[in-house]
């Protein structure tokens, strides 16, 4: 039986990340092997009838653990002898091509969740990511990208080398309905201390700087009607600065901090708008849960966010650093029903093309493709 080497970074469970390459490689006879840092793996492989091996792969770029990783995994593919290599994330996708060049794999493909050079990215850190990205597209036999400006990217690096280029939209969520009955939704808004006419905001996400909460927060305090609030879940190194900001802008009893949370569907399922100031993404998963739970968005216009939503239609595209513009949405928003119905319509129908059955089908026609 051949085999396929998936190279992620750190990995704690089987997710849809992983598990639509899975059901593609056994669909063709392959045997899956997944590579990552698993220091924290909570799943069983024999569940999923798949190989792990843990890889010492750090997420800094600049830590001595990833040359380590480098020997580890060119052990690894000297040992199993892989005859294709797919890698993700940017250190797993430098390290797996430079591996798969040094070893002579017979198939190399990288899906990239994002390029770290994009529209608005900082001029010098662009063009050295994606001097990187061209150097080592030569040594790659596919790209698979979740966005169009990542693919257009790509597509212009096909001068160096026959390679190809696909698309696939994103890793896949769940978008069946979620059903809570009326006195669960009543019962959980009340037990977060909402009233009944209040107007609930929710973002989630890891509070870094990259997701910029700060616009979010400072949006907030523009807001003409005192009922809007903010849900904040995830948890992160940013916590305590953006404490201070919602205390400074008289916003603490209106932004409520609630860490990490298992129960974003229900979450979502009582919120009113969903709220995402971010600066930079490939295709946002939380953007899509908000989608597929029927929540009008007030994003950022960056990639990945402008790919999901059309301004005006299902939701609002602003510049992630114009918090005025991301209030005005929320202003408009929160005092039209019948606006958040309309928006609400449009994204449960738009949704539908990133179901992860959807990514299943498409991932698994490039791996007939490819292997």
């Amino acid at each position: 039986m051949k085999k396929i080497l998936f190279i992620s970074n750190i990995t704690n469970r089987i997710t849809n990340f992983s598990l639509p390459s899975i059901l593609a490689s056994q669909s063709i006879d392959y045997e899956f092997h997944l590579a990552a840092n698993l220091s924290n793996f909570k799943d069983n492989p024999s569940d999923y009838g798949i190989v792990t091996h843990h890889i010492d792969l750090a997420r800094n770029p600049f830590s001595m653990k990833n040359i380590k990783a480098y020997r580890q995994m060119i052990d690894l593919i000297k040992k199993e002898g892989f005859d294709a290599i797919h890698c993700n994330t940017p250190i797993g996708g430098v390290l797996g091509r430079l591996c798969g060049r040094k070893l002579k794999v017979p198939k190399v493909i990288y899906t990239a969740h994002g390029f770290h050079f994009y529209e608005g990215a900082p001029a010098v850190k662009s063009s050295l990511f994606k001097s990187v990205e061209v150097l080592l597209s030569k040594y790659t036999d596919a790209i698979i990208t979740m966005n169009e400006e990542d693919r257009g990217a790509a597509l212009n690096f096909q001068k160096n080398k026959n390679l190809n280029v696909y698309y696939v939209p994103g890793v896949g969520v769940d978008t069946s309905p979620h059903i809570l009955e009326e006195n669960e939704k009543r019962s959980l808004r009340e037990s977060l201390g909402f009233k009944s006419d209040d107007i609930v905001l929710i973002s989630m996400g890891d509070l870094i700087a990259r997701k910029n909460y700060e616009a979010s927060i400072k949006a907030l305090s523009e807001v003409s009607s005192k009922n809007v609030h903010l849900l904040v879940c995830g948890k992160g190194p940013k916590l305590e600065s953006l404490n201070k900001l919602a205390n400074e802008l008289d916003l603490q009893n209106r932004v409520h901090f609630l860490g990490f949370r298992k129960d974003i569907r229900d979450l979502l399922s009582i919120a009113d708008i969903f709220l995402f100031t971010t600066y930079q993404e490939g295709l946002p998963r939380s953007m899509m849960e908000a989608m597929a739970a029927g929540l009008p968005c007030i994003v950022s216009d960056v990639r990945g966010n402008r790919d999901l939503i059309e301004h005006g239609k299902g939701g609002y595209l602003y510049h992630p650093t114009d918090f005025k513009g991301f209030s005005k949405g929320i202003d408009i928003l929160s005092k039209d029903e019948n606006l958040r119905k309309d928006m609400k319509d449009e994204n449960l129908k738009i949704i539908k093309k990133y179901d992860v059955e959807n990514v299943k089908r498409v991932m698994k026609d490039i791996y007939i493709k490819e292997l």
